[in-house]
């Protein structure tokens, strides 16, 4: 259904172009790789804002053809690829002032606008309702990206996705080619083209059909009044000494996720009741000095601090494993050394701790789903290529993020998202600055890793060679699974998320044609070809678009 804009406006939108104070803040977003030169950006302060900043783009490329340059749009600003802020973008338009989050009786759910952080999120519906959306641990993502990936967080074995709890999604499209018009697509909307649309935003990704402004949830769960947090380090000197003792720890790690699962034959020696247990295990290169460990349980229950021991204790027993404090920072946590001694916190003030979205550097990220855990040839891998001789940087990590749980409980093409049988989900990273000043200007910024690749280029390499030999089973990606889930001999992944778009996906250098597993098949599974057909109806002209947004069907890559 078509609705009002909301808001009122007495002005044109905000325009932000070049000579502008503020226009080389807007232009780019956290990763600093990516610094576009659009005409203006757009901040976006209503639905109507947004409404009018796309009528009059639209104005300015008038027919029905696709335009050579892109209008785009940015809520939090963490997109890993050049899909916001890319070299070919006309219009960036801005809605991180779009942030309020509310309970809307006429929809009977909370209204959550596209803007709003994770944080935002986090403190006005606990501290309004006491409720809360099972979202990202990073403060400053926002809404509209990371709720239209699929979202998850340190809640999301316990309650599910973020998508999970999605009612409703307004839209600004262009259906008719040649106009905006706003749209609320309802989960129970009686049109199935617009239930289309609601689907299309539980997982499909940003960028695709058209601007979002608003999400509205409803069933949303209440937090632990309390969790209990811990974070453990180990020393990289002991395996560096011992490796077994490193692959030891990280098999175990993936071993007792699947074990959990599936109830199956792991040696853990205590019962699998550990749904409400969220883990970040952050495997630093060596150079960092330390391995890490993040946990998050229910504190309300009585055996909250029994299951934690007893989960580290089958980690990583001591004393094999001297603990330490996690006293550095770890890819974008900050260092949470304090954190050492098991702590009881109330869940918003715990979640305030874990909030960081580190300084301002470049980042490259890649992912994969696991369905189990690692085999020994991705033990030896990740070995390898943290102690790597020839690269050396103490930001270059595996984080292996714990999953399953609840997410697994809905069936692959409930939502958009189809990775329903995962145990892990992991996340390679590494980061650097502009550490030379290649243009002779005296200072270090972007313009200097423009004139000189050879700054991004050593990362890259590293970043690529330990993906393509982590999957060498399968051709260099993490494989999805064959139809009805049966796996092959030594496959253990289902995929990659698109919220840690991967442009290296859609690249013939990086994932072979004979590998089989085009970019949108990792992604989306066997539900690209529904969430096509909603590109067609909602966007023909192809006005939002990227590297890597859902095609037209019968359409080749883009430009």
């Amino acid at each position: 259904m078509s609705t009002p804009s909301t808001g009122s406006r007495s002005r044109a939108p905000i325009e932000v172009g070049p000579g502008d104070d503020r226009y080389e803040a807007l232009r780019r977003g956290f990763n600093q790789r990516w610094i576009a030169s659009p005409e203006h950006v757009v901040v976006a302060t209503s639905t109507a804002d947004v409404e009018a900043a796309v009528n009059a783009w639209l104005d300015r490329h008038p027919g029905t053809g696709t335009p050579p340059r892109r209008i785009t749009v940015r809520s939090g600003g963490h997109c890993y690829e050049d899909f916001v802020c890319g070299d070919d973008v006309a219009v960036i338009i801005d809605v991180s002032a779009m942030n309020r989050v509310s309970y809307d009786p006429e929809m009977d759910a909370y209204c959550v606008e596209a803007g709003a952080s994770n944080w935002h999120i986090a403190t006005q519906l606990y501290r309004t309702y006491g409720l809360a959306v099972p979202g990202g641990s990073c403060y400053s993502v926002g809404a509209g990206g990371h709720i239209s990936a699929g979202g998850f967080g340190l809640l999301s074995r316990l309650h599910g996705l973020t998508v999970d709890h999605l009612y409703a999604v307004e839209v600004v499209t262009v259906r008719d080619r040649t106009r905006a018009a706003v749209t609320v697509a309802r989960k129970d909307s009686a049109d199935p083209a617009v239930r289309d649309l609601w689907w299309a935003h539980t997982g499909g990704g940003g960028g695709n059909f058209g601007v979002i402004t608003r999400y509205w949830f409803r069933d949303l769960p209440r937090p632990p009044a309390q969790v209990l947090l811990r974070t453990v380090a180990w020393e990289w000197k002991l395996f560096e000494e011992n490796p077994e003792l490193f692959l030891g720890l990280v098999r175990r790690y993936g071993s007792f996720f699947e074990g959990e699962q599936s109830g199956g034959d792991s040696d853990f020696p205590g019962r699998y009741d550990h749904w409400d247990m969220f883990t970040l295990l952050k495997l630093n290169h060596r150079k960092a000095g330390k391995v890490g460990l993040i946990v998050q349980l229910d504190a309300t229950r009585a055996d909250s601090v029994h299951r934690l021991e007893t989960f580290l204790d089958y980690l990583a027993p001591e004393p094999d494993y001297p603990r330490h404090p996690l006293d550095l920072r770890m890819g974008e946590h900050p260092a949470l050394g304090e954190l050492y001694i098991p702590t009881r916190l109330p869940w918003l003030t715990a979640t305030q701790n874990l909030n960081e979205s580190g300084p301002s550097r470049c980042g490259k990220y890649k992912s994969a789903y696991h369905t189990a855990g690692f085999t020994e040839d991705q033990l030896a891998t990740i070995y390898d290529y943290l102690t790597d001789p020839e690269y050396s940087n103490d930001q270059a990590l595996l984080q292996v993020d714990s999953y399953g749980g609840r997410i697994n409980d809905l069936p692959a093409d409930a939502t958009a998202v189809p990775q329903r049988s995962s145990v892990l989900k992991l996340q390679f990273q590494t980061y650097w600055t502009w550490n030379r000043d290649a243009n002779f200007d005296g200072v270090y910024d972007f313009q200097d890793a423009r004139d000189d690749p050879g700054i991004a280029a050593p990362h890259l390499d590293w970043i690529r060679r330990f993906y393509r030999e982590m999957y060498a089973a399968t051709d260099g990606v993490p494989a999805v699974l064959p139809p009805g889930g049966a796996e092959a001999p030594e496959q253990n992944t289902d995929g990659c998320y698109i919220g840690y778009c991967d442009a290296d996906l859609s690249d013939p250098e990086f994932n072979p044609p004979e590998a089989e597993q085009p970019w949108y098949r990792l992604y989306y599974k066997d539900n690209y070809d529904r969430l096509q057909r909603t590109k067609a109806h909602w966007d023909p002209r192809d006005v939002f678009r990227h590297r890597q947004s859902v095609r037209l069907p019968g359409t080749g890559a883009h430009p």
